[in-house]
């Protein structure tokens, strides 16, 4: 009888310390082949990367190996950790890659700027006992960090990039790549790690909304309102004053704040150029100020110069509205923005083109129709009027 309790009970427990292990993250298995253990471990988010590590909070010492996998080509991999901030300006990193000799190069280097070519120095913090491996399509490094005050807490970042010859060169920085992703906090005492989210990032997204919304749709929507609203006189001067707020608007948005956020994020992305991109939000800054600064100075209808400016107003106008939209698309390159916001995007500008045909055959075709045939009535009421008046005379 015990036979027939014991042997469901074994299956039952087999079960339970199968499930145990499948359930246990991939790193919690890898056995090194150095014999090295780490009492934790993390498999990171991207990048097909781990983290394990020894902590010994009595000396604040940690020991750690950073594990890539995957590796089909030369690459370089890194892991660091950033004292001052989470990003990637003030990383100190551990940088490891296969030279074209065959040997494997490891060393420290300091990221002072988002143009490094991960030159070779010391760190903040001391590195001990340094060393890396390649085999098995994986790359390993292996260090023990020496970090100061009693802190268990950190910022750190992992990534993966092309060589050229024996120079590391720059990762993907698109948003949707998982190198923009690679970073987070790490707890060494708990074993917690979350990953942030990359202010650049947040940045590049806030500055294409601004652009879009006041380049993109702003200002052809005020270009619509001046050029054919004010063919109405009821609309008058309604019609100006929706105009000026619209471009003013735009101008603010997408002028002001749009450029500037350009500029900040250029200055921040050494190594990093979008040539045409740059100079065309250059062009339209220096249009559209024009514009604002032209509209103050504007000469009065009876000028002789009013012409000129009108001549001027138009064309910049025009440019203004021509680079905006082409410069909104090569925005949208940059940013690999999903198709759904291309999408979105050209609707409203569908939209916009086909409001435009309607009021121009509103306008060029129906009101001078309407205003002859009105004439007409007007002419032959008034014959009418002449021609009673000279019978009864």
């Amino acid at each position: 009888m015990a036979r027939y309790v014991i042997f469901p009970m074994a299956i039952f427990l087999a079960f339970c310390m199968l499930s145990c292990i499948a359930q246990q993250q991939p790193c919690a298995t890898y056995k090194f082949s150095n014999n090295k253990q780490f009492s934790s471990c993390s498999d990171l988010p991207v990048l097909s990367s781990s983290l394990h590590w020894n902590y010994h909070p009595s000396s604040n010492r940690v020991d750690v190996a950073f594990r890539h996998t995957g590796v089909t080509d030369r690459r370089w991999i890194a892991w660091a950790i950033n004292p001052t901030s989470g990003g990637m300006i003030g990383s100190q990193a551990i940088v490891s890659f296969l030279r074209t000799d065959g040997g494997l190069a490891v060393y420290t280097s300091p990221i002072t700027s988002y143009g490094t070519r991960l030159e070779q120095g010391n760190l903040s913090f001391p590195v001990l006992d340094l060393s890396a491996t390649n085999q098995n399509n994986e790359m390993i490094i292996y260090a023990s960090l020496e970090l100061h005050e009693n802190i268990s807490t950190v910022n750190h970042l992992w990534q993966v990039g092309p060589m050229s010859e024996n120079t590391p060169m720059m990762h993907s920085v698109t948003p949707s790549s998982p190198n923009v992703k690679s970073m987070g906090s790490l707890d060494f005492l708990s074993g917690r790690i979350t990953t942030t989210r990359s202010s650049s990032s947040t940045l590049r997204n806030i500055h294409g909304i601004l652009n879009t919304v006041s380049w993109g749709i702003l200002m052809p929507i005020g270009a619509v309102i001046a050029r054919y609203l004010k063919r109405f006189e009821s609309a008058d001067p309604l019609w100006f004053y929706l105009h000026v707020s619209c471009q003013l608007l735009a101008y603010i948005l997408g002028g002001l704040a749009g450029f500037g956020s350009g500029i900040f994020l250029g200055a921040r992305s050494h190594g990093i150029e979008h040539g045409s991109h740059k100079i065309i939000g250059i062009v339209l800054f220096c249009l559209t100020t024009a514009q604002v600064f032209g509209g103050l100075v504007r000469p009065d209808k009876d000028s002789k110069y009013r012409p000129f400016f009108n001549w001027f107003h138009l064309l910049a106008g025009c440019s203004t509205l021509i680079l905006g939209i082409f410069n909104i698309y090569k925005g949208f390159d940059i940013l690999h923005a999903a198709k759904f916001w291309r999408l979105a995007y050209s609707s409203v500008i569908l939209t916009l083109l086909l409001a435009m045909l309607l009021l121009e055959i509103c306008t060029r075709w129906c009101m001078p129709v309407a205003k002859r045939s009105m004439s007409d009535t007007v002419d032959k009421n008034t014959s009418t009027v002449v021609a009673v008046a000279a019978m009864e005379v």
